[in-house]
């Protein structure tokens, strides 16, 4: 290992040149308990790893748990220390690499869906171009004055990226997305 190996601020150093970061989607199973979220939190953070997106939701009540999706980036070897750091923490009942997942089971990616509120202030042509382009999308206006419209989306990550790069130019002023909601594909869960 060369010097300035040693000095990297994250872990992604360590994979080999010729490895490529793919994008990884993992289901984490938690005690919907304070402090839990962070902790995952801190991994992430303590050991420089990235996070795309995050979304957190109680999903059983009765049995007071949680769901953490999150959305990584890394060469394989990142993704399963990522996956192995995950499981020891303590109020970790499962994590499941739904990328993984999917691939073994012969399915191209897992169900993934992204919310995205996006707002557009535009007159004239650039307004009826605006509600065209949604109609295109099937993004539903929520909000709308003489002035704005506010949309709503829901779809892959990349429908939802490719939407809001084509309002820029029609007077997008901002944007809210809720981040990756996901499932494994088939009947089992986890």
């Amino acid at each position: 290992m060369n010097a300035q190996n040693l000095n990297a601020p994250s872990a992604y150093f360590m994979a080999a040149v010729t490895e490529t970061p793919e994008s990884h989607t993992l289901s984490v199973l938690v005690d919907n308990e304070p402090g839990v979220l962070a902790r995952v939190i801190g991994l992430f953070s303590g050991r420089g790893y990235n996070i795309d997106s995050l979304t957190v939701s109680e999903t059983e009540h009765e049995k007071h748990l949680s769901r953490i999706t999150i959305v990584t980036t890394g060469t394989p070897l990142v993704i399963e220390q990522i996956h192995h750091q995950l499981e020891r923490l303590v109020p970790i009942h499962r994590v499941t690499n739904l990328t993984v997942e999917a691939r073994g089971r012969n399915f191209e990616k897992p169900l993934e869906r992204e919310l995205a509120l996006i707002k557009v202030a535009g007159v004239g042509e650039k307004r009826l171009e605006a509600l065209r382009l949604a109609d295109a999308f099937r993004a539903t206006v929520i909000d709308a004055t003489a002035e704005h419209f506010v949309f709503e989306i829901t779809g892959r990550t990349n429908k939802v990226d490719q939407f809001i790069s084509i309002l820029k130019p029609l007077g997008l002023v901002e944007v809210s997305r809720s981040g990756v909601a996901a499932l494994q594909r088939g009947p089992e869960g986890l």
